[in-house]
């Protein structure tokens, strides 16, 4: 259905790499302000709060035109604005000063509303710094390849961070399209059963892997099979960050157009002549045919 031809009141919504319309939603903005807050990036959440520190100058500055009474003001809406300002980020230059009882009334709401102001923008920014949070990387694409001599989906996490993520736990889930016997389309969710689903500490990297057999829901599935389900595959990742020793997460998504089978990824960790290793980096996310030769002796972590 063309966006076009869809009900009026249809929001459109952008979530983990999808793109859905939703129709009857009870929206409560300010309830969910400090949620959005959060979420938004920084340069987004400094911004709103300059716009509006700058909104409320500009209703108190037409107000300090319309009482008017500021001893050191000439009466242009500059000086009024500058008033304000002072007023607001309790400055005090003490060049201007209210000389009526209309313009102390302004100052003493304005006082009362800058304090409030403050302490909001002061917590809210606060609470944005201070919240945990990751720097987990996800290789573009998964891999199905030939492991231990089975089908299995491989895909690559990382860690950007020096620090260790303890007790890290992850949750892989497969959405496939399917119909049901009564004809009705069915968005099913199913647990992927992986080799290794937790680690005592993450420091750097993971390799991680589901062996697709006869109770795996990817089982039988070629590359057309997995388009036509409309795959998609969601990673969740817990633990606890061994510096802030507080919880973090990280989510991802794949859908079918990032499956390659067939392929499998390019080795980063390589031996060298001395018994040492090298940790190339550069191939995180390279995958080559899976009939390409490894370089001997290279293993992966999983």
């Amino acid at each position: 259905m063309p966006p076009s031809a869809l009900p009026a009141g249809a929001r459109k919504v952008h979530q983990q790499g999808s793109t859905f319309y939703v129709i009857g939603d009870e929206r409560q903005f300010l309830r969910d302000a400090y949620h959005t807050f959060l979420h938004l990036p920084w340069s987004a959440s400094l911004g709103l709060i300059a716009i509006a520190f700058f909104a409320f100058n500009l209703v108190f500055a037409l107000v300090y035109l319309q009482v008017g009474g500021i001893a050191g003001a000439d009466g242009s809406f500059t000086d009024a604005l500058s008033f304000s300002v002072q007023t607001m980020a309790t400055i005090g230059y003490g060049v201007m000063h209210p000389a009526s009882n209309p313009a102390n009334g302004a100052m003493i709401i304005e006082s009362m509303f800058g304090i409030i102001f403050t302490a909001l923008a002061t917590g809210l920014v606060f609470s944005k710094f201070s919240r945990p949070t990751t720097r987990i990387s996800y290789s573009k694409q998964i891999v199905i390849t030939q492991h231990e001599g089975k089908r299995t989906l491989m895909l690559r996490i990382g860690n950007r961070r020096s620090n260790v993520i303890v007790e890290a736990q992850l949750h892989v889930v497969a959405v496939l399209t399917t119909v049901t016997a009564e004809g009705s389309m069915f968005y099913r969710a199913s647990d992927l059963k992986l080799v290794r689903d937790r680690q005592v500490g993450m420091t750097r990297g993971w390799t991680v892997m589901h062996v697709i057999d006869e109770a795996s829901p990817l089982f039988g599935l070629d590359e057309a099979g997995l388009a036509t389900a409309e795959i998609e595959i969601y990673i969740a990742l817990t633990g606890i960050d061994s510096i802030t020793m507080q919880s973090v997460h990280s989510i991802h998504q794949y859908d079918d157009s990032h499956i390659k089978i067939g392929y499998r990824f390019e080795d980063t960790l390589v031996p060298l002549p001395d018994g040492t290793f090298l940790v190339d980096l550069r191939n995180f996310d390279t995958i080559l045919p899976e009939t390409t030769p490894r370089t001997t002796g290279s293993p992966s972590r999983a």
